[in-house]
């Protein structure tokens, strides 16, 4: 039974050399640059190109698990043009994303990075699931793989295409702005009057005597609490306004504008982590200090934010007076904050 084996190995060996190749397209595609491009460049053929290299791959990968789906296996020679041409399609996709220059905007960048960095996983797990499989049968792994492969490969058409950086910003805040809503809406569910915050978790045999201090909150907790909460809700504010701000107001003509969207897409991601720790040290057993440190660092993230909108183009004098509401929010909160934890100190 085994007396096919050695020879399909052989026939395997080209996806051996094409699975080195695209690890090393992957290295470069997560530390290197793009270029500056050499053309003027335009995003419209960029987006078409991309597009059209995302297809290619698409279907090299399903002719790839069609032809070790099932005997016979592809000749040796076959297997090296079925390498030759997912190698090709995937070298393809990473040189379009190079053409994407700097100046286009970072936040465009990673995305669209992401993409084509998910695109070249899929394909080398692909590749990996077919070296490791039985010869002779197609296994729910290489069917998931090359299902894994079409569904990064139609990411390409959620990229946000609008005006260039502008539209990338704006998705890119709509994110932060779901995790942060999330995040406000579990915490208000834990702080709602006289609630067990573990009450879904554990039962009362398991802990024995629930009066224990570990598992629910105190007046005083409760107090400091409301304050946090405050600061929470601040964040999710300052992440709705920011956003409509930018679809109301960011455009991306000059490098000078690009950069502006760029830090304020770059702060706003340091929201979500801050809300999260805050949110993570407001269960009991409440440590005030540790409340008050992570309750400043959000605040000095939303004072960023603020700061950096107000002396951008997003922020005519129209907008101002959020700005100055929200900063005051923050301050307030915080400073209430402080008072409830001034005795730990």
């Amino acid at each position: 039974p085994l007396r096919g084996r050695p020879a399909a190995m052989e026939a395997r060996e080209p996806l051996r050399d094409v699975r080195g190749a695209l690890r090393a397209v992957l290295a470069r595609l997560r530390e290197g640059e793009p270029g500056e491009g050499r053309e003027p460049f335009e995003l419209p053929r960029f987006w078409d190109a991309l597009g059209q290299t995302f297809q290619v791959t698409s279907q090299e990968a399903t002719k790839l698990s069609l032809a070790f789906s099932r005997p016979p296996l592809p000749s040796a020679e076959d297997c090296q043009k079925l390498s030759e041409d997912v190698q090709n399609a995937i070298l393809a996709v990473a040189t379009v994303y190079y053409w994407l220059p700097k100046g286009q905007g970072t936040t465009l960048r990673k995305m669209v990075r992401d993409a084509t960095t998910e695109v070249v996983e899929g394909m080398i797990q692909l590749t990996d699931t077919i070296l490791n499989a039985p010869v002779d049968s197609l296994s729910q792994e290489q069917l998931i793989s090359t299902g894994g492969v079409w569904e990064a490969c139609e990411q390409v058409s959620n990229l946000p295409r609008g005006e260039y950086n502008q539209a990338a910003v704006v998705s890119a805040l709509a994110a932060c702005l779901g995790v942060v809503k999330d995040a406000v809406e579990e915490m208000e569910h834990a702080l709602v009057e006289g609630q067990d915050p573990y009450g879904d978790i554990m039962e009362d045999e398991e802990l024995g005597f629930r009066g224990n201090r570990d598992t629910y909150w105190s007046e005083a907790d409760r107090q400091l609490l409301s304050s946090c909460m405050g600061l929470m809700k601040a964040s999710k504010a300052c992440l709705k306004k920011v956003l409509a701000a930018v679809k109301a107001h960011g455009k991306a003509d000059s490098p000078e504008q690009i950069a502006q969207l760029d830090d304020l897409a770059d702060i706003a991601n340091e929201i979500s982590p801050s809300v999260d720790e805050l949110a993570l040290s407001m269960y009991p057993p409440v440590n005030p200090l540790a409340v008050r440190l992570n309750a400043a660092k959000l605040a000095s993230v939303l004072k960023k934010v603020l700061e950096i909108a107000k002396t951008s183009h997003v922020c005519p004098a129209s907008e101002e007076g959020w700005v100055q509401f929200l900063t005051g929010a923050v301050d307030h909160n915080m400073n209430k904050v402080k008072n409830f934890t001034q005795d730990q100190l």
